[in-house]
This record gives structure tokens, sequence and C-alpha cells, in this order.
């Protein structure tokens, strides 16, 4: 199949660009290079330079592409807030571009990189994990111009018959060889613990450790970013056309912010010097995503769910691209 993926030059977009590749799919990468990098981009792979706006460029009706997986976008909460215009402008006008061209040349699929922290921690299930029919309420700006995309692909699959796949991930981490986390600034909590262990950071701020949890710290559900790049296999080939489907994609179990600060220690064997802070406003006590339905439909099944497995993909590649 070819396929288009804009963000490939990303975290995410680039380990999914390498398993399509792996798989036998034929793949153009889009990226503007202002979060991403261009060595990440498989050799040989046709390889744009372009802002998502100007995806039409590429993605033209005599190109012959099966599918866009579609993962260029801003991600930073605190950024959001503080840019909410950037965040509008990129993750929903760049999408209407996405959008407007894949309806000009007919592109029948459609994988979007969604994000599960719309919703309400207050509206999960009995067994304190959120399901895709959860309560959604942004509480910033890059959460909700991520359920305006997931709103907008719901319309033009009813109007157009497009066939659309939103992946409501939780928290990526891990890495696959050379392909990691390399934000900045970075905002995430497993390499930020890995920078204080490599000395990188003189001590890690710890928000909170009063909430209604088991050890009083802020639950997340952390996810290998190669099972994510397999659902996403997975999900370009159930697409049905007129059909746009979530799907939650998370482990299901959830990790306290101190598991992960110990699982650290243990996987690098060096000290996490910690500094106690007081909450962030907004942070929710616990986020833990119900992945039945992709466990059902898709036949997804997490391969690498240990949060110590996860950490040391994520420190083996920490070591290598310093």
């Amino acid at each position: 199949m070819k396929v288009l993926v804009t963000g490939g030059a990303g975290y995410i977009g680039g380990v999914v660009t390498h398993a399509l590749v792996e798989a036998g799919h034929q793949v153009v990468v889009l990226d503007d290079l202002s979060t991403g990098f261009a060595d990440v981009v498989p050799a040989g792979i046709e390889f744009h330079q372009l802002s998502v706006h100007d995806v039409g460029q590429v993605l033209t009706p005599d190109a012959g592409f099966e599918g866009v997986l579609h993962f260029a976008g801003k991600i930073e909460v605190a950024e959001s807030v503080a840019h909410p215009d950037l965040y509008w402008d990129v993750n929903v006008v760049g999408t209407i571009a996405v959008l407007a061209a894949i309806r000009a040349a007919g592109t029948p699929r459609l994988i979007f990189s969604s994000t599960g922290s719309m919703y309400d921690p207050a509206g999960a299930e009995a067994g304190g994990k959120l399901a895709e029919d959860a309560v959604v309420r942004p509480n910033n700006p890059y959460a909700a111009t991520k359920l305006a995309v997931d709103l907008m692909l719901a319309g033009e699959c009813g109007a157009f018959g497009l066939g659309a796949a939103s992946l409501r991930y939780f928290n990526a981490s891990g890495a696959v060889g050379p392909l990691g986390e390399r934000h900045s600034p970075e905002s995430h909590l497993i390499p930020i613990v890995l920078d204080v262990a490599a000395g990188r950071r003189d001590e890690l701020m710890l928000y909170g450790d009063d909430y209604p949890t088991p050890d009083g710290t802020c639950v997340r559900d952390y996810i290998h970013v190669a099972d994510l790049a397999t659902a996403h296999l997975l999900a370009l080939d159930a697409i049905k056309p007129g059909r746009h489907e979530i799907y939650n994609l998370g482990n299901g179990d959830g990790y306290s912010n101190k598991q992960v600060i110990e699982a650290v220690r243990e996987v690098t064997g060096r000290p996490v010097p910690v500094k106690l802070s007081p909450r962030r406003p907004g942070d929710a006590a616990a986020t833990v995503a119900a992945s039945d339905k992709a466990r059902r439909e898709l036949g997804w099944r997490p391969a690498r769910p240990q949060l110590h497995d996860i950490i040391a993909d994520a420190w083996s590649f920490h070591q290598s691209a310093w």
C-alpha cells in the first residue's frame, strides 16, 4: 500500500514509518522538521520538508496514495496554554488541509494520532479505566484541538465515505533502537527521570504526594512506542469506508510516579534525587486506558507492557543519543 506519513520525522511517527517500511508498504514522509529530525526518516524514503498546511503539494490526485497516517501536530500542553493560536492553526487548520487533499485525491484511508488526555478522569468505569465512551472534557488547548479533529473526522467519514481511525494514545514511552524521545523542551516523565539518572539534571521535581492513589503520587498508563506502531498497522488494514472508529491505546495498567522513579533506579543502577513540590493545577490523580476495543476489533496485544522493559529500552536510547 502506498501511504503518506505526515510528521514521520517525529518520535511516534518515525517509529511507525519504520514499521510500515518493514511491513512492505511504500512510504512517503512529510515533516517540517520543527520538532522532528531528518535522520529519523529511513534511508531511501521519499521525504518532503514541508508544512502540513502544504500537504496538497504531495498528496495529489495522480500520486496514487491509498492511505494517510497523520502525526503532524503540536503536542506540548504548556505551550498550548501559552500559544493556543499556534495549536489551533497547526493541529486543526493543518488537518483541514490534510482532509481537503484527501478528498481531492480520493484517498480512502486515514489514521489520526489522537490522545487519551482529552478524557475526564472522573468518567472512568468501575475498574478505574477510561473507555472510548468515557466523558471527554479537554482541560487545555492541546487536548481540545485533538478532540476537534476527532469530531471533524466523524463528519468527514459520514459525508464523503472516508474510512478513518482515531488512535487515542495514553503515555507513549520507550524506544526502538535509535528511535526515541528527543523533545525540546522535554515534558514527559520517563525521559526526565532518565536525565536525572544520567546526571543531566540535578534532581527530579515530584509534584504532589497526597493524591488518592496507593502511594500518593499520580498514576499513568505507559505504552511502548513499538506497541503503538503495531496498532497503526492493524488499524490501517481494518479501516472500513464511511466509518470513523476510535481506539484507546494503553496497557491497561497504571504506574505511579514513585514506581517510575524506582524502576529507573533499578534499570540504570544510578541514584535519582527527588525534590517534593506542590501539586500542579490540572494534574489528574490517575488515568488508565481501557483498550478492550482495540484488542477485540484489531487483534492488538501489547508485546512489551512491562514498565521495566519500557524504561530499559528508553535508557538504551538515552545513552546512545548523547
